[in-house]
């Protein structure tokens, strides 16, 4: 039998993902990290940053075990969003993000039993249409925003918003599920 495998993350989408593709995690225990980028810091470098510190934290606790860790950022260029938490904050992204592309980045961070750190970034270009001010306030309404990186969520309404995606759509979601599941194959928690 395989070590356990702790999702380092309080987000139910992750354990949905997880779960569409048959994985469910023995426990979650989700990081409780800083999570203030640092000056000049890039959206990539960001989001793989606190994907390894949040699994890199329950370590101590779960030193026998495989850990999964990951982080969902949105950013229109250099510039990172902001994790909406309230309504203001998701206005100004949505003003952003109308009529333009963004890029959703999520990393994923593995530690293995054996202490192996494998790291990957999976990039989505994600196309908004223009948004009318009465579209932002509806979507603003709603709260569907709460707590989420760019204050939208694609499995929502916001899907309607969304003229093109360029990627991995789970990706965008929280968990890009191609790449997990190839990780967790790898590193030998699965067995194909």
């Amino acid at each position: 039998m395989s070590a356990p495998l702790v999702l380092a993350s309080a987000s139910p989408r992750r354990k949905d993902l997880l779960a569409q593709i048959g994985i469910y995690p023995d426990i979650i225990d989700p990081a409780d990290i800083d999570e203030t980028e640092k000056a000049g810091e890039l959206p990539r470098l960001y989001a793989a940053r606190m994907a390894r510190e949040k699994a890199e934290a329950v370590l101590p606790q779960h030193s026998d075990a495989y850990i999964l860790a990951a982080d969902t950022v949105v950013a229109q260029g250099r510039r990172i969003l902001p994790k909406a938490e309230d309504a203001r904050t998701a206005k100004m992204c949505l003003e952003i993000m109308s009529g333009r592309s963004h890029k959703v980045l999520t990393s994923l961070s593995l530690i293995t039993p054996s202490k192996q750190q494998i790291t990957k970034t999976v990039v989505t270009s994600v196309a908004f249409k223009r948004l009318s001010v009465s579209e932002m306030n509806r979507y603003v309404e709603s709260g569907e925003w709460d707590g989420k990186a760019g204050g939208y969520g694609i499995q929502g309404s916001a899907e309607a918003f969304v003229r093109q995606i360029k990627g991995s759509y789970s990706a965008v979601v929280g968990l890009p599920l191609f790449e997990t599941r190839n990780l967790l194959v790898g590193t030998g928690y699965i067995h194909d």
